[in-house]
């Protein structure tokens, strides 16, 4: 990963072979990420769903990790050291070669970590201190989601994109802020009929500074903009 400058000048830069997907800059001029690992054998025999592993082959997780500003580690975070394999199960048809495959990972408030992983349709909030989980949202409110972000107000805007839905049958996308306080969905954003809002990859929302939020469904390129009650302006 680079920070470049509006020249193109690379003006930081940290090299690992197992980074993927994204990462974010820290207050310390370090750096947050997410990386690859190998699982061990035993406990990935005991994880759930997910099409059998090809011959020779071996699942990977998401290690979180956070670097300071010359590159040394100072966190990380191993998924199958915290994750319930009775509740974080792959959906019936992705290979298991690929446990969690997460795509978010953000710094947070009071040394927090806002993590997403969508093979097992989950986001999370995790405490770096203990690397306990200090939150989740799983499937059965969730299906594939992408791009969770925290808001001023302290709840979590997700894109939910709605693929293989545990609980409906239909394939639909939506737009939910989410109260981690309660565990309840505060506002949501469907389209009308609903089957005309998916996009079973990629994606995101964004609250903007009037109230309004600006979304992106991401497999047709569409972006636009709704208010609160839900009127594309």
């Amino acid at each position: 990963m680079l920070e470049a400058d509006w020249q193109g000048n690379v003006v930081w830069e940290h090299k690992d072979m197992m980074h993927h997907s994204d990462a974010r800059r820290t207050e310390s001029g370090g750096a947050l990420y997410l990386g690859l690992y190998r699982v061990p054998d035993d406990f990935a025999k005991t994880v759930k769903g997910g099409l059998p592993l090809e011959e020779g082959n071996d699942m990977w997780a998401d290690e979180p990790v956070e670097v300071d500003a010359k590159g040394n580690r100072v966190w990380s975070w191993l998924a199958h050291e915290h994750l319930d394999v009775e509740t974080e199960a792959l959906i019936f048809n992705h290979p298991r070669e690929n446990w969690t495959h997460g795509n978010t990972i953000a710094p947070l408030p009071n040394d927090r970590v806002l993590a997403r992983f969508q093979s097992i349709s989950t986001v999370y909030i995790i405490d770096k201190a203990t690397g306990d989980v200090e939150w989740k949202l799983g499937g059965d409110v969730l299906a594939q989601q992408h791009d969770p972000c925290m808001l001023d107000n302290g709840n979590v805007l997700i894109f939910d994109n709605g693929t293989q839905r545990h609980n409906d049958a239909f394939f639909f996308a939506r737009v939910i802020e989410v109260d981690p306080s309660m565990n309840e969905i505060v506002w949501e954003y469907r389209d009308r009929p609903m089957l005309n809002f998916h996009s079973n990859i990629i994606s995101g929302a964004r609250r903007l500074p009037n109230g309004n939020t600006l979304i992106v469904e991401g497999f047709f390129g569409r972006m636009f903009q709704v208010t609160t009650a839900g009127e594309v302006v």
